[in-house]
């Protein structure tokens, strides 16, 4: 029955390939990790939450079974659900007190460009810190304290706060796990959100962030490096001030710097503050992708330098939420999977996506809705719990890192500018390889859709590798797996092999689609379209 089944898929996908203009690229494959390669990081794809709607995501007397539903989806593909930050802009503007139970917050209206605005003051209890015990197991978390209030005294109760949580029982049960305290969110930007002066320097950051985290670090019982909990530095926004430039005023070498053992910097590839149009078709740029991460070289080779790893704690499409037509399209997920696995090459152990509660850019809409998050209007009915496009590219990315806890990936090369190729490796062999065409194929478009046609060719990964190797990977049983999308302007029915994940408990719709492939025949792949290769 499966031989059949095999064999009219097979017939099917000739016929599907056949009503698209085809043209041919020549890619090599090495079959061992060359010298470049970096290490694929089981939580590469991570979330940073905005703390004012923690409760929403979590659940507040159960957990929210929408959101652990779907970080599950991504468990059970690489063994480690994704690290989840909790912080942000309403990181600054938290403050602990012992008469709130949880969360007491105030927001502002909402308007068309910011349906889902984030709170200006937020005050939290121990209770609060506590809801962590509803994530996953395994999940390991990193929390934001208040630097932008200037308050000692706050921020100290913040963080002993939070790790009398983690040490509470009912957490600990949980199998929920404290790794980092950051302090401080973009503090670059404070002296243009009127949290500091407007002539406030990077010298004068290195000197309050060490006289509030010396104290939090000793609330906290936090002495180095070593493991349970250390602390997170930076969190910059941009280049206003930089990681190196910390490290030359001496902040590593302060007593709450020499426990800094994470490195992150945020990333957004344009901003929606104000409104804006951000066509589609240029946001779904192989190139774009590339000048957008490779300003962060520097940064990363000099924390790589002082024995640091390296994240980019925020990031996602356009900041302020995310542009509608843009971020909340299926285009997005295809974005995602390029940015996040060039991410994974330049030696960035883990992106962590921003998300709140009706955000444009959200891979996970955790809560019902009232309002649209394009503009504001109501919705009658309300919108339940949902994925959003960008949640497929998860779930390509943690099927190419997979479950060993050793892979290994280096980019391919691929002559297009809309074409973009990863490999992955365990063990010192390749067994992966996905490939992202962001030719952006719209409602509007007419005519035939095109396709490429992928060559596949085998080389030698490292000079110990012979011919035999090389041959006898063409002897390899070879499937593949795709993100189907109609449209890049879609904002919906998107599939991953042949399943959807939209629906009302997020977990997949359908019999897995996992296409044989010849590897001498090669492979064909639409406009706007990835597909991952398993050898």
């Amino acid at each position: 029955m499966a031989s059949s089944h095999f064999r009219l898929l097979a017939a099917a996908l000739v016929l599907y390939a056949s009503r698209w203009t085809v043209s041919a690229l020549n890619v090599s494959l090495p079959i061992s990790p060359p010298g470049n390669s970096q290490a694929l990081s089981p939580t590469l794809l991570s979330f940073s939450i905005e703390q004012d709607r923690w409760p929403d995501w979590a659940g507040v007397w159960s957990r929210n079974e929408f959101t652990h539903d779907a970080l599950l989806n991504y468990a059970a593909l690489t063994g480690h659900p994704p690290n989840i930050r909790v912080g942000a802009n309403s990181e600054d503007h938290t403050f602990w007190s012992p008469t709130v139970t949880i969360e007491d917050s105030s927001f502002p209206p909402p308007n068309s460009i910011t349906p889902y605005p984030e709170a200006t003051s937020i005050t939290v209890g121990n209770a609060y810190y506590s809801l962590s015990r509803f994530l996953p197991r395994g999940t390991h978390m990193t929390w934001g304290v208040n630097l932008g209030a200037d308050n000692i005294t706050n921020a100290v109760n913040m963080a002993k706060a939070i790790v009398g949580a983690f040490r509470s029982g009912i957490v600990k049960a949980s199998g929920v796990v404290l790794d980092r305290i950051e302090i401080g969110n973009e503090a670059d930007l404070y002296k243009n959100n009127g949290l500091r002066p407007s002539n406030w320097t990077v010298q004068e950051y290195v000197t309050d962030w060490i006289s509030v985290a010396g104290p939090v670090a000793e609330a906290a019982g936090i002495s180095g490096r070593a493991k349970p909990v250390t602390l997170q530095g930076a969190a910059f926004a941009g280049q206003g001030f930089t990681p190196r430039q910390i490290f030359d005023l001496g902040i590593l070498d302060s007593a709450p710097g020499k426990a800094i053992s994470v490195i992150s910097q945020h990333r957004y590839s344009a901003a929606f503050c104000n409104g804006g149009d951000f066509p589609l078709i240029s946001f779904m740029n192989k190139a774009a992708v590339r000048s957008n991460l490779t300003v962060f070289n520097a940064d990363i080779a000099a924390t790589h330098a002082k024995g640091l790893l390296y994240i980019l704690g925020e990031t996602n499409s356009i900041a302020c939420h995310g542009a509608p037509g843009v971020s909340n399209t299926a285009g997005a997920a295809l974005w995602a999977i390029d940015y996040t696995l060039q991410v994974a090459t330049l030696g960035i152990k883990e992106t962590y996506f921003h998300e709140g509660v009706g955000f444009k850019y959200n891979f996970i809409q955790p809560v019902q809705l009232n309002r649209s998050t394009v503009d504001g209007s109501p919705l009658n009915p309300p919108s339940p719990p949902h994925v959003q496009p960008s949640y497929y590219a998860g779930l390509l990315i943690n099927s190419l890192i997979g479950r060993t806890g050793t892979a290994q990936i280096v980019e391919l090369s691929v002559d297009d500018s809309n074409v973009s190729g990863y490999a992955a490796f365990e063990h010192g062999r390749l067994v992966r390889a996905a490939f992202i065409n962001l030719h952006a194929w719209l409602v509007s478009s007419t005519g035939t859709r095109p396709s490429v046609h992928i060559n596949l060719d085998f080389a030698r990964g490292v000079a110990a590798d012979t011919q035999s190797d090389v041959s006898a990977f063409w002897g390899r049983h070879a499937t593949a797996r795709r993100v189907i999308v109609a449209h890049a302007d879609d904002l919906a029915n998107l599939t991953w092999a042949g399943q959807s994940y939209e629906t009302p408990d997020a977990h997949p719709l359908g019999p897995p689609v996992v296409e044989h492939v010849a590897l001498s025949e090669g492979i064909d792949l639409r406009a706007t379209e990835a597909v991952l290769l398993s050898f």
